[in-house]
């Protein structure tokens, strides 16, 4: 189950990633149109075709020195995280199919 939950803190943070085999963090801003735009979509696709990757926002404002540790500096910005390591990275324009063809062969190679 992929619920979209808001991360604030690091250590909540690194909890995730050492107990979730895929987690998609979506980095964003309340004030960016094209993030709140995007957002939805990518949980859509998520939702649809890969249901075993965990979905956390973090709002960039709220919590800056995540965005910092991952080097999230534009919004959107988009990591896939594959037993823990960081696999997938999309900032600023990315389409959603972009996004699913990105995630195939990793998730597939995972899960199938």
């Amino acid at each position: 189950m992929n619920i979209k939950n808001t991360i604030t803190s690091q250590i909540e943070l690194d909890k995730i990633l050492k107990t979730n085999e895929a987690v998609l963090l979506y980095f964003k801003t309340n004030s960016c149109v094209v993030g709140e735009a995007v957002e939805p979509k990518v949980y859509k696709l998520i939702q649809t075709k890969f249901q075993k990757i965990s979905c956390f926002s973090i709002d960039m404002n709220q919590s800056p020195k995540i965005a910092a540790n991952y080097s999230a500096f534009v919004e959107p910005t988009l990591l896939v995280f594959f037993d823990g390591k960081e696999t997938i990275r999309k900032s600023r324009s990315f389409s959603i199919f972009e996004i699913e063809e990105a995630i195939k062969r990793p998730y597939y190679l995972i899960f199938e």
